[in-house]
């Protein structure tokens, strides 16, 4: 082999031992950072929707009398849940999980509330991801211990009027949390509207997690904020 062929060796040589170790660096960081993007934005797909009221069809308002004082009970079509915000290898994303399984009821006197509550049965809470469910359901919530988590009334509410049939008011409520064995006044506003013969109520309680006691939710790659949101969307029934 000449001089100028050894050096034209070295020279490939040198190039290969540089360039198979930095390809395959891109190749991981692509891996690390694509990934995840394609993950979340095209075969998770978006998180849900906050709840939120459905759209009034034309021409379904209600002119028919109904009676409203009395007590009114969870009925079905209710929901409740948890939004956090998410990272995942840098990709932010929402975390979401819901139940139907609730419970509950509020006493309506004229234009008051006098009292009400309801219960969410946190073991049947569940997501679109079987890991994520298992943090919530053991580690995070810790549900074998604390399964339920309550909101209550602590004093009345009352409303300006009595609003027609499918328009929504907006009310602030004073109430009591409990969440994860511990209790903490809070203050929502709720949004209520008569539906036909139901009365629907949509708010959202925003949580600290230290505040109850709660483990942040990071687990592996995953890293959330330390604080998310308890959403309802309640339908209620007159029962008496």
């Amino acid at each position: 082999m000449t001089t100028v062929e050894r050096r034209a060796f070295l020279r490939r040589r040198t190039t290969y031992l540089v360039g198979v170790p930095l390809l395959l660096g891109l190749g991981a960081l692509l891996l690390v950072v694509v990934a995840p993007y394609v993950y979340i934005h095209y075969i998770e797909g978006p998180a849900p929707a906050k709840l939120a009221f459905e759209p009034a069809a034309a021409g379904s308002r209600s002119a028919a009398p109904i009676r409203l004082d009395g007590t009114w009970r969870v009925a079905p079509g209710s929901q409740a849940g948890y939004r956090v915000a998410e990272t995942l290898f840098g990709q932010g994303t929402t975390a979401v999980g819901r139940t139907k399984a609730i419970r509950g009821r509020f006493v309506l006197d004229g234009t008051t509330v006098r009292s009400g509550a309801f219960t969410v049965d946190l073991r049947d809470v569940s997501s679109d991801r079987e890991a994520r469910d298992q943090q919530f359901h053991d580690r995070i919530m810790n549900t074998a211990s604390f399964p339920t988590a309550t909101f209550r009334l602590a004093q009345p509410v009352t409303l300006r009027r009595l609003p027609a049939d499918l328009t929504t008011v907006r009310v602030p409520a004073c109430g009591r949390l409990t969440l994860h064995g511990k209790t903490r006044r809070v203050t929502v506003t709720l949004a209520a509207r008569r539906n036909g013969t139901h009365i629907e109520v949509q708010g959202s309680i925003p949580v600290a997690f230290a505040d109850y006691g709660i483990p942040n939710p990071s687990f592996g790659p995953a890293r959330t904020d330390d604080r998310g949101a308890i959403e309802l969307l309640l339908v209620f029934a007159h029962v008496g």
